[in-house]
């Protein structure tokens, strides 16, 4: 990779995380973490409760980028054509055409993505995996890029339909915006007295830019010994005591994309191996299951987490 196009990816990154905290304040931390996710190609599941910027997240993301956007608002009630898109039946031609839904577009904003029932959340799987959509057995590949931003409100669950393990393993990470301190909310009431932020945000790079930065994510040099080092960390939640169900081998795959997304946003064309162990919680985390009737079940996965990372051995 040429040092002026690396130089560029870098600068890219970081416009876009300026960018966005035009709109989010006091919120740097999840704003960066958003952006490694989506140099990383991965998609983001916003746990949090109502109110606190979830969609607003998203929409400057894709009015950062200059993308085509759609937000799907899950519902019981809503089908999966309802979100991949239905073939309808041409009478002048006698053929069937196909309409393509929401899915197509982006950046993808599924709102309270637990209120659908688990036929429709599969819609999902393949597109987030495999960028396409397969409707009446044709495969239809979607727009590059391709960013699901998922909802879940965690404090109603009356009415809610779990995610199963295979979606939550097709999130790179799982954020939480949280609540805002006093001065930051003081500060974010005084910025919307005249409207929303948004309405002024304009993009920093297109699609186009996006993907070159996404290539030269891929380019950051990773040693081997650093590969080994996060196959051993995924491996040991495997086998530790209290956890039911460890990684999956594409959370390795995902913590070695985000550790490269890490370095690139950090200005290094190689990882380092504190970079491995800032992304291990964020990206290993909501794939983790705690066993119930263990000393473990008293801790979040986060908790277990540090603890391994604090016992596997750093290369040197």
């Amino acid at each position: 990779m040429h040092d002026e196009t690396f130089e560029s990816s870098c600068q890219v990154a970081a416009d876009l995380v300026g960018n966005v905290e035009r709109v989010i304040v006091g919120k740097h931390d999840a704003v960066v973490r958003a952006v490694k996710a989506l140099l990383a190609r991965g998609h983001i599941l916003v746990e949090d409760v109502p109110g606190v910027g979830k969609t607003v997240l998203a929409k400057a993301i894709a009015t950062s980028i200059q993308a085509d956007f759609k937000r799907v608002q899950f519902t019981a009630d809503l089908l999966p054509s309802d979100v991949t898109g239905v073939s309808i039946y041409d009478q002048h031609e006698n053929i069937f055409r196909f309409r393509p839904g929401p899915l197509f577009a982006h950046v993808l904003l599924g709102d309270e993505i637990n209120r659908a029932t688990p036929r429709t959340q599969s819609s999902l799987l393949e597109a987030m995996e495999e960028e396409q959509a397969t409707v009446d057995g044709v495969a239809h590949p979607l727009q590059r890029p391709f960013f699901v931003i998922a909802t879940q409100n965690p404090i109603e669950l009356e009415g809610t339909y779990p995610l199963p393990f295979a979606q939550m393993d097709r999130f790179i990470i799982r954020l939480r915006l949280g609540y805002l301190s006093a001065g930051e909310e003081a500060l974010m009431a005084k910025s919307r007295l005249h409207g929303s932020p948004l309405s002024a945000l304009t993009p920093v790079i297109d699609c186009a830019e996006l993907i070159a930065t996404q290539d030269a994510v891929c380019g950051v040099r990773i040693s081997d010994d650093l590969i080994d080092y996060v196959v051993r960390l995924v491996q040991a939640t495997r086998v530790e005591d209290g956890i039911e169900y460890g990684a999956s081998p594409r959370g390795t795959l995902d913590l070695v994309r985000y550790s490269q997304a890490t370095a690139l946003l950090d200005g290094r064309s190689y990882v380092l191996p504190d970079d491995i162990k800032e992304s291990a919680t964020a990206v290993l985390s909501h794939r983790l299951v705690i066993r119930r009737g263990t000393r473990r079940a008293t801790l979040n996965s986060d908790d277990v987490l540090h603890e391994l990372i604090e016992r596997t051995e750093v290369p040197l």
